[in-house]
């Protein structure tokens, strides 16, 4: 069968779940036995996100695998750091992503002036139409011939009018073009606020960004309307008339309890049938994997119990920034039949010895000390893994946070008080966390660090073997320093475990400290992994034992 492509655009502004509602209509689409695949169109010119500053643009996905980008000959990046909407796309769908379908304007832009150097475009002159828009229509066809899905889903990132998004806008208009009718469909994601001194919900936004839409020869063949509260019938009707879609077209996203729930709430809308109707695709509901949906929503609006988790970190400003983790917390705490409480705090502020920041990890049932680069905050972050070490809170470091736990152990338990990360501090005489062998010659920064999946050996008898159960896993990861292993025989004699490495055992890729504390740290990401209905094995281990704290506190 013949792709059908959906492509989903957002108006008015930005944050509002545009990746959400896409991944929905893929799950939908899954219901139907239909096999799915989806593409993030990024504006911006960064070649990848790995290098953007979370508190700008959110948490860095990073996928199983990593992709050898060429984008002409004798040019190659290593790429795996993806937008953050892959990480809702890979939790609705169970599937892993592709790094190739993260489509930004970097590689586009970077793919024809390369091109135009080796002299691929002799003679020509090259133009945004159609050069860099071929492009892009290359990138989109090229997912399509590598996965055959039966429907690819191409978000296209920011909001109708961005500056930048104008040649994906045109890409689209005239790859519908190219494609034959009925082949595609264009799903238009607008916000509908509430004016609450009138107490009426307002079309107009919707109105002109459907207008700025149309201004570029696209017409949205469905909307779906974000707002505080469900659409009414006139507002809809409102809503179809002045933007030329039919009434059945115009679709409610609410506020909801769970994001999980939004596949359900459109279904039950009537969207599935829309779409495969219009799309041509003989595609009835599967009953039996709608219900198994339904059964994994319900765990997360049947949770009862509520667990604390702080979280310190260097980019609690913005959660988004931790999405993954959010997400994983939640996924654990559902599977237990629990409500995860995240309370963030900012590392800086532990770095001033608030008291009142003190009482907040004192009062948490849990502490996640939180991945990072660089030195901000840093001494707040060891402040967290010392308060965990000394009082024995259930604590789970990811990433940067497992190797500042390595630091508060080597400094507060065995007595190297100058002990630090050569990130923060290059001139430590105890660089007991140090650059990767691998990385010390590496001067590029973007897709360079240690990336994607790879295996972790897990040692028997420890506390990440008991959330496992298995003595090889894979999991992935995102680092450039890592625990150095010289020190290594002088923190097990003083009660810490290395309880994973790579195989050869070179790399240490988790720690914990030996006795009845259940602190441990871990150099990958396993949030990345988690699913609903699936959690991932650690945090929903660590969840358990920051449950267990809350119950024996009373």
């Amino acid at each position: 069968m013949r792709t059908r492509y959906i492509f989903v655009t957002g108006g008015v502004v930005s944050g509002l779940g545009k990746g959400v509602v896409a991944a929905s209509i893929g799950k939908i689409l899954q219901m139907r036995g239909l096999r799915v695949d989806m593409i993030k169109a990024d504006p911006y010119l960064n070649v990848d996100p790995g290098t953007l500053n979370p508190v700008e643009h959110g948490e860095v996905f990073v996928c199983e695998e990593v992709w050898e980008f060429e984008p002409a000959p004798g040019y190659r990046f290593r790429i795996a750091e993806i937008d953050q909407d892959f990480g809702t796309y890979e939790r609705f769908l169970d599937v892993n992503m592709h790094p190739s379908n993260n489509i930004t304007s970097g590689q586009v832009y970077l793919s024809v002036i390369l091109r135009e150097r080796v002299g691929g475009y002799l003679g020509r002159t090259i133009q945004v139409i159609p050069h860099v828009t071929d492009e892009i229509k290359r990138r989109i066809r090229a997912v399509a011939e590598r996965s055959r899905p039966d429907v690819l889903i191409v978000e296209i990132g920011g909001t109708v009018g961005d500056i930048e998004a104008m040649p994906f806008l045109e890409a689209v208009r005239q790859f519908r073009l190219e494609e034959p009718p009925g082949h595609t469909l264009l799903v238009h994601v607008t916000l509908v606020p509430y004016l609450p001194r009138v107490g009426q919900l307002k079309t107009k936004p919707t109105q002109h960004s459907v207008k700025e839409l149309q201004s570029m020869g696209l017409q949205p063949d469905v909307i779906i309307g974000r707002a505080s509260e469900p659409l009414p019938r006139d507002v809809r009707e409102k809503i179809s008339l002045y933007c030329s879609v039919p009434l059945e077209a115009v679709f409610s996203d609410p506020d909801l309890e769970t994001v999980y729930q939004l596949p359900l709430v459109l279904e039950e809308q009537g969207l599935g049938e829309y779409i495969v109707r219009r799309l041509g695709l003989q595609a009835p509901l599967d009953r039996a994997r709608l219900e198994e949906w339904r059964g994994v929503v319900d765990s997360f609006l049947n949770a009862g119990e509520e667990v604390v988790i702080a979280m310190p970190g260097k980019y609690t400003m913005i959660q988004d920034s931790y999405i993954s983790i959010n997400e994983a917390l939640s996924h654990a705490g559902a599977s237990l039949g629990a409500r995860v409480r995240r309370v963030f705090i900012e590392a800086e502020d532990l770095e001033r010895d608030s008291s009142r920041v003190r009482d907040l990890l004192e009062s948490a049932d849990g502490i996640l000390l939180t991945p990072g680069f660089g030195s901000r905050g840093v001494e707040g972050m060891i402040e967290a893994a010392r308060f965990a070490i000394e009082t024995g809170k259930p604590f789970l470091g990811i990433c940067f946070g497992a190797q500042l736990l390595f630091v508060a152990f080597m400094r507060y338990v065995a007595g190297l008080r100058e002990a630090h990360t050569t990130e923060v501090d290059p001139d430590t005489p105890h660089p007991v966390v140090d650059l990767l062998p691998e990385q010390k010659q590496v001067v590029e920064k973007g897709g360079t660090m240690r990336l994607g999946a790879h295996p972790v050996r897990v040692r028997p008898g420890t506390r990440l073997y008991e959330a496992y159960r298995s003595e090889l896993i894979y999991e992935r990861f995102r680092h450039r320093y890592h625990i150095n292993p010289e020190y290594v025989p002088l923190a097990e004699s003083k009660g810490l475990v290395v309880s994973s490495t790579d195989p050869s055992g070179r790399i240490v890729n988790s720690i914990e400290l030996r006795g009845p504390a259940w602190i441990v740290g871990v150099q990958f990401h396993p949030e990345y992994k988690s699913r609903p209905g699936r959690p991932s094995p650690i945090y929903r281990e660590f969840v358990r034992q920051a449950l267990l704290s809350r119950r024996q506190r009373g």
